[in-house]
């Protein structure tokens, strides 16, 4: 770990993070972008897609304290770059969440929350854990393939393919829970506009998906060279 590394943590969680929160609050009056879920999910997609691309040769491109966490669990990180990685993450989402603040109209922001992955109000805290799980667990085992196994690697379609698992699970949970699969996704907008409803279960469910999703790649999956 190094500056450059934090650096690139920082930029590349606020281009996850200032895309997905801005596509949610366009889709609020008097703005109205009509962008919809799909709308939602291409933003989320596109920029992670984007950043990893852009800054995974300096810092891994985790982006996300669920990540982090699961490269820990196997080893591929030292706690204490794993402690400066989340801190840096929280950080840079929660900077995101201001610039939205400031740049969005106020009915826009208070109608969708800042664009804080939230649940339905049908679903049950058993549904957003459930849920939220095997959303990170598809998102950590996309990262595992694409971007850590050589196998996948020499496809070289790297943050596309995460950017995309990004994609499908918000058309696929957005919905429901949110799909956040992201503590820091969930904790700028959070932090800025000062609603903790539901906030737990987004730093349970999704590390708790990605380490078991690294946890099965890294024993499992992954060829021991």
């Amino acid at each position: 770990m190094n500056a450059r590394s934090l650096v690139a943590e920082f930029l590349g969680t606020f281009f996850l993070c200032f895309a997905g929160i801005a596509a949610i609050v366009s889709t609020a009056a008097p703005i109205n972008s009509g962008a919809g879920l799909v709308g939602i999910a291409l933003a989320h997609g596109l920029a992670l897609s984007i950043a990893v691309n852009a800054f995974g040769g300096i810092s891994g491109a985790h982006f996300n304290p669920a990540v982090t966490l699961g490269f820990l669990s196997t080893g591929r990180i030292s706690v204490p770059a794993a402690g400066a990685y989340i801190v840096t993450q929280l950080i840079a989402a929660s900077v995101a969440a201001f610039a939205c603040y400031l740049i969005f109209p106020v009915e826009a922001i208070d109608a969708t929350k800042l664009g804080i992955p939230l649940p339905a109000s049908w679903a049950t805290a058993r549904v957003v854990l459930l849920a939220e799980f095997i959303m990170t667990f598809l998102l950590m085992t996309a990262i595992f393939g694409t971007a850590v196994d050589d196998r996948g690697r020499a496809v070289k379609i790297g943050g596309f393919g995460i950017g995309l698992t990004v994609a499908f699970d918000i058309l696929a949970g957005g919905a429901v829970t949110g799909a956040s699969m992201n503590p820091a996704r969930s904790f700028g907008p959070a932090l800025v506009y000062g609603y903790w409803d539901w906030h737990w279960a987004y730093w349970i469910a999704p590390p708790a998906g990605a380490i078991v999703a690294a946890l099965v790649y890294e024993h499992l999956l992954l060829e021991k060279k």
